[in-house]
């Protein structure tokens, strides 16, 4: 028997998580289904070692500021990046303040946000970036640091054995989160299921069939039993990470076509020697390499997950035809249509950087992918790290003229009569899921949104302003959110001591 629901959410990761609590304040009388293929809660892209964490707002990371050819900086994704978050802070704090969300501390908490360079083109980059920057409130108190001294004060490991005849510069922020997503879609999840959403683990959709009515009817399969199930439902979201682009394609809705995906792995360095840990307190990112894809950015990673400090370096870029970490090999091949082999054969002709440079970290060994960290810490021992495997990304391809485009951040695909949606893309998708959920509901809902926007604009009360044209709202919001998840604590917890041991961000068991 086909079963019958009003929404339907494929994937439990952080994206179809938010979506579900947004649904569940703003129409609890809908009745919602959640499928999701493996026995876990975020365990792709939202998985804490899966996840950078760092609360993308643009702070630091330099490829949302990139250099223009007249040598100036154009900033104005960094700042539409942060607009973005802000609302993902906002929603958070009413959820917290609302019993939707627990414990802050469980899935964010203050540290530093560092932009590094070195060399003299590097510094004078980045100054420019800093001029172009600091003026915004967004981006307010971030300072511009280019002495060694006070690089070794706050950057004690970055600073050991360092050469400092090569000059270095930093972006430095204390507005900024680490973020464990992980944590903070299983309390999402906790919050929908004790609401009366139905979560179906180990159950994988196999295909969506439009009917008649506009309705979708969705098949799944039991991974455990493999028996299959089919459930009408009046609205979809395929918020599947990777797996989204084949599944949207199944569908067979127009907007899907001249999309493409291309698949890049990852791994990171993960520090095992706590003395180390406690040297560093910060999130330090740096400039990609010669043709590196944008999320392949180098950083030096401060991450609290399950109360404890640790550290990461990464990522190394690899590949694989998967579309998520226990895909198939076959993911990339049968994601192929007629409509967007245009736009793959030109990425592939115009994208010959990128595969060098997925060639050269593919054969990158062990002491290579040391050696890589030495830019960030000249002493770095490989003793002291292990190798992990992080979650797959699917960058979106676009058709663009005749030929196709390689995209950073993240797309919305909507039908064109809404009833269902799905994200495409990666980073920073995570730090902004509200404002994209947001648009899901604008784009797929136009009728019930305007009956929700005074629900909306509580749960979001910048909803429709520009908090960089309003800076009255932007400090009233922020000192709110600061407040009620728990953030107040970051000027006392950010940047190092000359003793080279910085402090443990608040909430976190020193080990």
């Amino acid at each position: 028997m086909t079963e019958k629901t009003d929404v339907v959410l494929i994937g439990a990761g952080i994206m179809s998580a938010t979506l579900g609590a947004l649904l569940r304040q703003l129409q609890p009388d809908w009745s919602i289904t959640m499928f999701e293929r493996v026995d876990a809660a975020a365990p792709e892209s939202s998985d804490p070692w899966n996840n950078a964490g760092t609360g993308h707002s643009a702070l630091c990371e330099l490829n949302y500021s990139p250099q223009q050819s007249d040598g100036s900086v154009d900033v104005s994704k960094a700042v539409d990046i942060n607009e973005r978050f802000q609302v993902s802070r906002q929603f958070w704090a009413y959820a917290v303040e609302n019993g939707v969300l627990g414990d802050p501390s469980e899935f964010i908490n203050p540290i530093a946000h560092v932009s590094f360079v070195h060399g003299a083109d590097g510094v004078d980059y980045l100054r420019k970036r800093y001029e172009a920057l600091a003026r915004h409130p967004l981006f307010a108190g971030m300072e511009y640091i280019d002495t060694p001294d006070e690089f070794a004060r706050r950057l004690p490991l970055m600073a050991k054995g360092r050469d400092f005849s090569d000059p270095i510069a930093l972006n430095w922020s204390d507005r900024g989160t680490d973020i464990n997503f992980g944590s903070l879609t299983k309390q999402l999840l906790a919050y929908l299921g004790a609401s009366g959403v139905e979560i179906a683990f180990g159950n994988q959709v196999l295909d969506l069939d439009k009917q008649s009515d506009g309705s979708w009817n969705v098949r799944s399969r039991n991974t455990r039993t493999g028996t299959t199930r089919t459930v009408n439902a009046k609205f979809v979201f395929v918020g599947a990470g990777g797996y989204a682009l084949p599944l949207l394609q199944k569908s067979g809705v127009a907007e899907i076509k001249g999309f493409a995906g291309f698949p890049v792995s990852g791994q990171f360095l993960r520090c095992t020697d706590p003395a180390l840990i406690r040297q560093h307190n910060a999130k330090v990112y740096g400039k990609a390499a010669v043709g590196a894809p944008p999320m392949s950015v180098p950083h030096l990673d401060t991450r609290v997950i399950d109360g404890r400090p640790g550290l990461l370096f990464g990522p190394y870029a690899g590949w694989t035809p998967k579309f998520l970490k226990d895909g198939k090999l076959t993911d990339l091949v049968k994601s192929v249509r007629a409509g967007n082999v245009t736009p793959m054969l030109g990425v592939a002709a115009s994208e010959l950087g990128l595969v060098k440079y997925l060639v050269s970290e593919l054969l990158k060994s062990p002491a290579g992918k040391v050696n890589t960290m030495e830019e960030f810490i000249p002493r770095a021992d490989g003793h002291d790290w292990e190798l992990i495997t992080a979650g797959q990304r699917v960058q979106i391809i676009r058709r663009k003229g005749i030929g196709g485009v390689l995209e950073l951040g993240t797309a919305v695909i909507a039908a064109g009569d809404g009833s269902v949606a799905g994200l495409l893309g990666a980073s920073p998708g995570a730090s902004t899921c509200v404002s994209a959920m947001l648009d899901v509901l604008q784009r797929c809902f136009p009728r019930e949104y305007d009956e929700w926007t005074p629900k909306l604009k509580a749960m979001v009360p910048s909803l429709g302003v520009k908090l960089s044209d309003n800076q009255g709202l932007y400090s009233e919001v922020w000192d709110w959110t600061s407040k009620a998840l728990q953030l107040n604590q970051a000027e006392a917890v950010v940047g190092g001591g000359a003793s080279g041991n910085t402090p443990v961000p608040a909430g976190v068991a020193q080990s």
